[in-house]
């Protein structure tokens, strides 16, 4: 490959990209040519590792100050003064009991909480932050992932999930306006029902609820993820897309 076809490929930081959606979408900006960053608290398959583009994975746990601020300290390394032309905020924590009890506003530690809101609202703010600079050199896109729970009551999602969903919802209004000025776009994908590590059996009982009767797969959560990183949506920002087979009209 010729050397402007390598400095023309675009780059990604995907935050909780070892399972579920985030791997997902770092797998599909990978297909479409771009270089990614990622992180997660677990290493990445081994398989991803071989690939090229493939620029950097830096397990990080992102409820904590530290290794966060180490993060984007290594990425922005990486980066080299080169663009930034995507962040998306993915990973995400939703404890149970041991008994797959859902933790509401009466039962469970209240540390559980700040965990939760570290890792699903804070982080997104944090790296934000973080990349600002090679952001707004690249002319790049945030994007949040929340979810349908940050909009109504779920039987299953704890209190604590769907708060810090809903924040992260607001999170990403305020975002919106102020990285305009910068020439970034920030807009939020919120998932329903997808078929991840995090939907268990009891979860069937849902899919009346959806009116397209099926759950949705992380590649079409990949897809809506990278729609809005793309050219496509270049006078999109500020809005939440669903992708939930239509879960969010009850």
């Amino acid at each position: 490959m010729t050397e402007p076809e390598t400095e023309s490929r675009k780059t990604v930081i995907v935050t909780g990209a070892s399972r579920g959606i985030g791997h997902t979408t770092a797998r599909l900006f990978l297909d479409r040519g771009w270089k990614i960053i990622t992180c997660s608290r677990d290493q990445v398959p081994e398989e991803c590792k071989r690939d090229p583009n493939w620029t950097s994975h830096i397990p990080t746990d992102l409820a904590s100050a530290e290794s966060l601020s180490a993060f984007v300290e290594e990425a922005n390394i990486v980066l080299d003064g080169k663009p930034l032309h995507a962040l998306v905020n993915n990973a995400g924590l939703s404890p149970k009991t041991p008994y797959k009890e859902r933790l509401g506003c009466l039962n469970g530690d209240i540390e559980a909480w700040r965990e939760v809101f570290e890792i699903n609202f804070f982080a997104a703010l944090k790296l934000g932050r973080g990349f600002a600079a090679p952001l707004h050199k690249g002319k790049g896109a945030i994007v949040n992932v929340t979810s349908i729970a940050g909009h109504a009551l779920h039987p299953f999602a704890g209190s604590a999930y769907s708060v810090s969903k809903a924040a992260l919802s607001a999170l990403t209004r305020e975002m919106a306006s102020e990285f305009a000025a910068l020439g970034v776009r920030v807009n939020a994908v919120a998932p329903g029902e997808i078929e991840t590590d995090m939907i268990q059996p009891e979860y069937e009982v849902l899919i009346p609820r959806i009116p397209m009767e099926r759950m949705g797969s992380p590649m079409e959560v990949a897809n809506a993820i990278f729609y809005l990183c793309s050219e496509d949506a270049g006078y999109v920002t500020g809005t939440e897309l669903w992708v939930t087979g239509g879960q969010h009209l009850f």
